[in-house]
Order: structure tokens, then C-alpha cells, then sequence
């Protein structure tokens, strides 16, 4: 993949509350016997969280092969499933790739329900494809040059710090070695000393001086030590261009979900979604990250959060980030898809006008799924069957159809492919279906039920047969 693919990834909580059903197609008869079943609550039912990890399970397991190498993948989740989805997690990614737990509170408003606890936090791990190869940014941090009081004549704002080591561990029997004289300006040789007479210890070795002798950053000083005059050294620190810390574990000084739903309300006039995040918590990871050119894919878009923080963080630093979002609930086009236009063309729906934030986006919905149970669904049309097949062989899009090759998918790359297919009836690759052949390449591959050439036959010909659906599945 070009361009690293990042992950957001909000699935459903499984609080007990929700009755959600566990509807994938799968052939492994345990599960299979869950298939259609409303899941409750625990009381009622005691597999509720088996069912909850074998709906995640898969989705994992295909989200990590297609994470890029350098990519991670962060997972919003409560107290509910977060020690089972670890578990699952390190089995799934490693735990050597576990990056951390971050925790961020949701909550920021008194809870007047007269209960005694309420959970104002949410969870969201964080893997990592491969550790290794993982390069996070530091937070911006604006405040921290405020520590660096003082400007010289170039407009560069400094601070001093005296050489000798003050506090613990600052006597010379602490660190000997750190014990040497310095040469002052008037060539005297300054000894760290206390002011109490007790020899002190320099902050840094000789390499360390050394090296701030030679950048011009050793800084020499006079002040009275009792009545007597003294040189005392210190080293200039200049403020950083672009100060940065690292991120903290716990986020409470984002947003919360009452200011995601506010933003809800601005956005369509009214509240059309119970839990949404909001967009600066996305914002955060993004920056994180550090890829203005990512792809970010949300498996569970929700109301859309994910789509919005990737315009506004374009809009401000000018990246060029795209976004894949996934929902299969029934609010997918009216308030996903929704809320995308809104915030591409600035609210304007709602309560405020904002600042659009501009960029294009298109919405599909998914036809009928291409395999069942190991066979073509015949509800599929032969033509999305081709451009299925061509795309994944080629990466290309598919040529128009050619009146004379009909099983003709196109050429790439000196290679001819044909997909000899028939939904009612079975395709052999013969000498018959050979001679109608018209392209001439250096290589073919051919799609079809069955083949009575033989592998010498295939090979003179510089054949490569692909049987149907077999290899389909296998692409």
C-alpha cells in the first residue's frame, strides 16, 4: 500500500442495553447456532461476551493485514469489554506492539441521579502494526517557551542555568569526577563550590562543558559570596522554534460528549445521536500520528466523527488525508453521510454558520456479498463479478466489454486476462474456447469452471488457469 492506512475503530460497548444480534456469515457450526440471536444482558445471558469477542475477533484479524507497516490502530472502548479486548488485542497484534491504554474523560458535568459512582471515562488502545517501525509525534507545547524569560539581542528568548549542581546529590564526594576547575574570564580556575565552604559538583562532565565552550553557550557571571566577588559558570538554554512534550496517557483536557452533542445540535438543527465523540478527540490521534497524507479508515463511523476531524485537521494544516468510513446502521446516509456534506460546506443546516472546511467524498452502499458458503451468489451480476476480478488482479479498473471477446477482461503489463464464466451453465478451458481467443500477449490467465489442458499444454502457452470460484476466493 502507497500511503499508510490509519485506524479508528469505535465498535458497539456491549453494555446490555443495546440488544444488539450477531448476524455474520460464518460456516463454524458453534457460532453458527448464535446466528440471528439477540444478545442480552448478562444475567440472561451468559455467553453475551463470547459472542461480543467473536463478532470482534475476525474484524481484527483483517484490520491488522490492512494497517501499513508504519500504522496503528486505536479502539474507543468502556469498562464492559476493555480487559477481554486487550486480551484478544495482544493475541491479534502482539502484545510488543501494544502502544498503551489511553484514558479520556467523556464526562465533565455533575451527575445528579442520585447514584453513587458514575463512569466518566471511556478507554481507547492503541497498537501499533509494527512497534518498530511506528514514529509518533510529540504534543505541541506553545506554553513551554514561556519558561525562557530573558531575550538577547537577536530576539531569541534564552534562560541561564547555573553549572554547579544544587540540591540532592550535588556534593563532590557524590560524583568525584564531576569535581574540576573551570578557567574564568580573568584565567582564574573556578572550583564548584557551596556557599557554605562545602565543595560542591558540576551539573555536567568535561564533554559536556566542552561542548558548550564550543557553541558559545558556557555563560560566565559575577556575584558577591559573602564580600568577596566570585566568577560562577552557567549554561544558556535558547527557546525551542517548535516545543513539544509528550502526550499523556489520560486525555481530561479534551472536549466531552456533552460539547460533541452541542456540536450535533449546531450541525443539524437537533440531537440525532445519543453518543457522539467529539471531533477534536480524533483530531488528537491524528496529530499524534503525525501523516498528513494518511488514510484513515473508521470500521464503525458512527455519526461520522472521524470524516469531520480528517477535513478540519486538512483544513488547518493543510495535509491531504483521506478518510474510509464504514456503517452498517440504518442512519449511514442520513446522518453520517449527513453530517460529511454539512461540514464540507459549512453547517449551514443548523443553528451557525462555520467555516467550511471544503474537499469532495462519495457515498456507496454495498451490493449483494460476492460469495456464499464457498459458491458465487448468483444474485451478483456477472459484471461486477468482472470488475472484481480484474481489480484485484490488476489494480486497474476495468476496460469496456469487446463485442468480439466477450470473456475478454482487458490487458496489463503484456498479460491478457478472461473470465470465462456463465452463471447456469459450466465453462471449460479447452481448445475450443482457445480458438476463440483474439488478443495476442505474452502471458494469459483464464478464469473458468474447469480445464482439460493439461499442465505441459498450459505451460507452452504461457497459461495460467484460475478456477472458478476457487481462486476467486483466493484473491
Amino acid at each position: 500500500m502507497a500511503q499508510p492506512l490509519r485506524r479508528i475503530f469505535n465498535p458497539p460497548y456491549n453494555t446490555g442495553n443495546e440488544n444488539w444480534v450477531y448476524n455474520d456469515n460464518v460456516n463454524d457450526p458453534r457460532i453458527r447456532a448464535w446466528l440471528g440471536k439477540v444478545v442480552g444482558k448478562e444475567g440472561e445471558d451468559l455467553s453475551r461476551h463470547d459472542k461480543w469477542l467473536c463478532m470482534m475477533y475476525p474484524r481484527l484479524k483483517l484490520l491488522r493485514q490492512l494497517l501499513a507497516d508504519d500504522g496503528a490502530i486505536f479502539i474507543s472502548i468502556d469498562d464492559n469489554e476493555q480487559t477481554n479486548l486487550q486480551a484478544v488485542c495482544d493475541e491479534i497484534f502482539g502484545e510488543s506492539n501494544r502502544i498503551t491504554t489511553f484514558i479520556w474523560r467523556k464526562v465533565d458535568s455533575p451527575n445528579d441521579n442520585k447514584v453513587p459512582l458514575t463512569p466518566d471515562h471511556e478507554y481507547i488502545l492503541a497498537y501499533a502494526k509494527n512497534l518498530a517501525s511506528l514514529h509518533l509525534a510529540q504534543k505541541s507545547a506553545p506554553e513551554i517557551v514561556k519558561a525562557y524569560g530573558q531575550v538577547d539581542e537577536d530576539g531569541r528568548r534564552y534562560r541561564d542555568r547555573l553549572l554547579k549542581k544544587n540540591g540532592r546529590n550535588s556534593l563532590r564526594i557524590d560524583r568525584p569526577t564531576m569535581y574540576f576547575p573551570l578557567i574564568a574570564p580573568d584565567g582564574t580556575e573556578v572550583y564548584p563550590m557551596h556557599d557554605n565552604g562545602e565543595e560542591a559538583r558540576w551539573a555536567m562532565g568535561r564533554a559536556g562543558i566542552e561542548r558548550n565552550e564550543r557553541a558559545g553557550t558556557l555563560i560566565w557571571k559575577q556575584r558577591k559570596r559573602g564580600d568577596v566577588l566570585v566568577w560562577e559558570p552557567y549554561t544558556r538554554e535558547f527557546a525551542p522554534d517548535n516545543p513539544t512534550r509528550p502526550y499523556p496517557s489520560i486525555w481530561y483536557d479534551l472536549p466531552t460528549m456533552r460539547q460533541a452533542k452541542a456540536l450535533m445540535r449546531d450541525i443539524f438543527g437537533n440531537t440525532v445521536f445519543d453518543t457522539p465523540k467529539p471531533h477534536e478527540l480524533i483530531e488528537q490521534i491524528l496529530r499524534m500520528m503525525n501523516k498528513k497524507h494518511a488514510i484513515v479508515l473508521d470500521s464503525f463511523a458512527g455519526s461520522g466523527t472521524t470524516a469531520h476531524a480528517v477535513l478540519d485537521m486538512n483544513a488547518k494544516d493543510g495535509g491531504r488525508r483521506r478518510f474510509l468510513l464504514i456503517e452498517l446502521g440504518d442512519y449511514a446516509e442520513s446522518i453520517t453521510a449527513e453530517r460529511v456534506k454539512r461540514v464540507i460546506r459549512g453547517y449551514g443546516e443548523g443553528k451557525r454558520k462555520a467555516k467550511g472546511t471544503g474537499g469532495t467524498f462519495g457515498f456507496y452502499e454495498l451490493g449483494p456479498v460476492l460469495m456464499e458458503q464457498g459458491r458465487i451468489n448468483e444474485a451478483v451480476d456477472v459484471e461486477e463479478l468482472r470488475r472484481f476480478v480484474f481489480f484485484t488482479e490488476t489494480r486497474q479498473g476495468l476496460p469496456p466489454v469487446s463485442p468480439e471477446e466477450p470473456y475478454l477482461l482487458g490487458t496489463y503489463l503484456e498479460q491478457a486476462y478472461y473470465f470465462y464464466y456463465e452463471h447456469e451453465q459450466t465453462t471449460w478451458l479447452n481448445e475450443a474456447f482457445l480458438s476463440t481467443m483474439k488478443t495476442r500477449a505474452e502471458r494469459y490467465v483464464i478464469y473458468a469452471d474447469g480445464c482439460s489442458l493439461s499442465a505441459d499444454e498450459l505451460a507452452a502457452r504461457h497459461i495460467t488457469f484460475k478456477k472458478i470460484p476457487r481462486d476467486i476466493m483466493r484473491v
